[in-house]
């Protein structure tokens, strides 16, 4: 996206949004701040159905190719159901681990009370013989068949006017939208690339910060390092909503900025926010293109007939490829044979390095979001045998966050250590070793690090239509506020002086 397509868009901005001629001569001096403080305020809304929104659709951003439909894929699990078991002890959590571990079935979501798995209705029987006989009537049909979601998640693809958060967007629309933003914000918005994947695609990233330049660097007005958060999703493929939410957060951010929103304005001026939609760009692609419920990224394993590694079990942090830890590449959580083997995991955290080194920076916080279970969780995954050195703190701002998400829109996010709100505390066969949460905060030293599980519960699980994109990104930009004044104020003078003593450690 160049200036020269921007002015061909130009009268369509003007009449859309009804500036007046003064705020256009702004527009082509380059200078969109200005086109916006001089636009009568009732006219313009800079929200999901803003005037940013409408030029992004006017491109075809928000169209649908008709011929496009990732649901089609689904026909492939016809009659397949969601169940979800539930466990009530250690004995039982072993068990429905080894049968998923050796049956390689599709986990969805797991904890230390229940786990949910899809499988076949044919192969339910094979199933329940790993199970005592106290699981064997203990679960419940989460969905009874995984196409009955599809009329609520569907994509509309016969509307053309659809806006960019009104439906889930594929990549060769997410990109051109990235682009859009940098050209219309230049000032504090850059388009980055952080790696390739395996097959070649570029892993892009939006940049969103404004300060003062000292030699090329970006530092604080105090000298100090210019602190960074990353916000990251769909390291599983699969896990569309995270997409939407970094995108809508992205978003609301930089156009919150435009409009001098107070609180936005020190998030911007004091923190550099780095945007991920997703570090799995091939496995993104492959859930619109061929199977929608693709979890892994896209590289080649020992196995012809198996491929893909887990990109949040890859990191050189307590990394497992044991047989107990679903070492196998027909599994769903296949680590790789080493870590890093994954091409992904491997250039993210290259990326991070190099950026830290070459723009005296420091990442100060990382936000993963996955899907599905409304849980907001901390170091480590790897064990809850070694609690992290600040484990108060990390608690603290955990409960914090979750209220904000609750002030803003009601629901309830679970806070716990990664270890037992993913079930990995409870199941030995599917531990939580190599994950990035626990690399970037031990390795890294990243102080506030969380993984942050997104809408819902369970009833559409992976399949959440597209009505829920809107609130999530709005309930998740309350926790991002929350989470960057916490930051900003050091976390109070008693997490000033605890974060002070304890970095973030790697001594386990």
């Amino acid at each position: 996206m160049n200036l020269k397509k921007l002015y061909l868009i130009l009268p369509a901005l003007i009449q859309w949004s009804k500036i007046d001629p003064v705020s256009a001569g702004a527009l082509r001096q380059h200078d969109f701040l200005a086109a916006l403080q001089t636009a009568p305020e009732p006219e313009i809304k800079l929200g999901p159905q803003g005037w940013t929104a409408r030029v992004v659709d006017s491109l075809g951003f928000g169209r649908r190719n008709r011929r496009a439909d990732p649901y089609k894929s689904l026909t492939q699990y016809k009659d397949d159901l969601v169940l979800r078991f539930t466990i009530s002890n250690e004995a039982e959590a072993r068990a429905i681990a080894g049968a998923a571990n050796q049956l390689f079935l599709d986990v969805w979501s797991a904890s230390n009370k229940s786990m949910d798995i899809r499988l076949s209705p044919h192969d339910l029987p094979l199933v329940l013989s790993f199970l005592p006989e106290s699981m064997k009537n203990n679960y419940t049909p989460m969905m009874s068949n995984i196409l009955d979601p599809i009329p609520q998640s569907r994509i509309e693809g016969q509307k053309t006017d659809t806006l960019f958060f009104g439906d889930y967007q594929p990549w060769n629309v997410i990109l051109p939208w990235m682009k859009l933003l940098e050209s219309m914000f230049p000032s504090y918005v850059e388009l980055l690339t952080i790696g390739q994947t395996h097959e070649g695609r570029d892993i892009h990233a939006l940049k969103v910060g404004a300060s003062e330049e000292e030699d090329g660097k970006r530092r604080r007005a105090d000298g100090e390092k210019r602190r960074t958060v990353i916000i990251t999703g769909a390291a599983h493929a699969r896990e569309w909503i995270s997409v939407s939410t970094v995108n809508y957060l992205a978003y609301s951010i930089i156009t919150g900025y435009a409009k001098n929103d107070k609180g936005i304005d020190a998030m911007v001026n004091n923190i550099d926010w780095i945007f991920i939609p997703t570090v799995n760009v091939d496995g993104y692609v492959y859930t619109w293109e061929k199977d929608r419920l693709w979890r892994k990224n896209r590289q080649p394993t020992n196995l012809a007939f198996c491929q893909g590694i887990d990109l949040d079990r890859a990191y050189d942090f307590h990394f497992d490829n044991s047989p107990q830890s679903a070492a196998n590449p027909c599994s769903e959580m296949f680590p790789g044979n080493y870590a890093f083997q994954a091409t992904e995991s491997k250039a993210f955290v290259q990326w991070a390095e190099t950026y830290t080194k070459n723009n005296s920076a420091k990442i100060i916080g990382l936000l993963d979001l996955h899907s599905y279970s409304q849980q907001i969780l901390y170091p480590y995954s790897y064990s809850c045998d070694h609690p992290p050195p600040d484990l108060e703190n990390l608690e603290e701002l955990g409960i914090g966050l979750a209220k904000a998400i609750q002030v803003q829109s009601g629901e309830r996010y679970e806070v716990a250590a990664a270890c037992e709100g993913t079930g990995f505390a409870s199941f030995p066969s599917t531990t939580g070793s190599g994950s990035m949460l626990d690399y970037f905060y031990a390795k890294l030293k990243v102080a506030w690090t969380y993984q942050i599980k997104l809408r819902d519960t369970g009833s559409y699980g992976f399949l959440l239509p597209k009505e829920n994109i809107i609130p999530t990104g709005e309930e998740m930009l309350n926790l991002v506020k929350y989470f960057a004044q916490f930051v900003l104020d050091d976390g109070g003078p008693t997490f000033a002086r605890a974060r002070k003593n304890s970095p973030g450690s790697d001594e386990l």
